[in-house]
């Protein structure tokens, strides 16, 4: 059955905004790359441990790839991208570029039916390039979708926490997407979620608002089923917590 995303309801205004998709990276800079190209983005700010790609098609956030020591494990990562095309032209020609630059096929179990095309990115993050026939992500620029293993709790938890609406909501299967119609969408699949091993290669990070505290938004999102998480992140100015399903993110100070 094709989906057709349209707003299910609208939320008050929200009170954290999304700052960052966070990466960890062996290569921070080679990553950086690699989705610049991608998502037809530029590289922006690099520090010690963390290169930035910035939008610059509207989306207002940005991605960060930060050093780790650890390189990723067997399984699938709990959060991939979905990224479209225009035409079969677009599509190949996507493929082949983002191979040439250290991307390579996979095998996740797709059907050799399926007219989107399985890449993982040279740190082996699994990423989608989407048929230019999908309808689903038809309003979306290239940066279709943060596609994401998950409850439909979970979609109704982050809904909450960024006050983006439902644009899908049917057969456990959820989708919100700011407001405006502006940048991708967040979807989550529903059950059977993949295993989670240890912490996720990805996960986002939000803030507050100027004006509004971080601790009473932290405790406005333990209302609504977040938990307050160590992972060793030591004295930090930012709070690390899990999602209703358990994946990691990062409250910022507020901006």
């Amino acid at each position: 059955m094709t989906r057709h995303a349209h707003p299910i309801a609208r939320l008050p205004d929200m009170t954290s905004q999304l700052v960052a998709l966070c990466f960890d990276a062996n290569d921070p800079m080679r990553l950086a790359r690699f989705w610049a190209e991608a998502l037809r983005w530029k590289v922006g700010d690099e520090t010690d441990d963390v290169v930035s790609v910035v939008p610059t098609d509207g989306t207002r956030f940005q991605l960060d790839f930060g050093q780790v020591p650890e390189p990723k494990g067997s399984g699938a990562n709990r959060i991939h991208l979905d990224l479209t095309t225009t035409s079969l032209d677009d599509q190949r020609e996507t493929v082949e570029r983002l191979i040439e630059l250290g991307g390579r096929h996979i095998d996740i179990g797709q059907s050799p039916d399926d007219e989107h095309v399985v890449l993982a990115d040279p740190e082996g993050n699994e990423l989608c390039i989407i048929e230019p026939t999908n309808n689903f992500l038809s309003t979306c620029g290239r940066f279709g979708s943060i596609t994401c293993d998950g409850t439909r709790e979970v979609g109704y938890f982050w809904s909450a926490a960024l006050g983006w609406p439902l644009v899908w909501d049917q057969d456990d299967e959820t989708a919100i997407r700011a407001a405006d119609l502006t940048g991708p969408m967040i979807t989550w699949g529903g059950a059977p979620l993949n295993p989670k091993l240890g912490k996720n290669r990805l996960h986002l990070d939000i803030a507050p608002l100027d004006g509004i505290g971080q601790q009473a938004e932290v405790e406005r999102l333990e209302s609504h089923g977040a938990t307050r998480i160590d992972i060793g992140q030591g004295d930090v100015d930012w709070v690390v917590m899990a999602d209703p399903d358990g994946n990691e993110f990062c409250v910022l100070t507020p901006r």
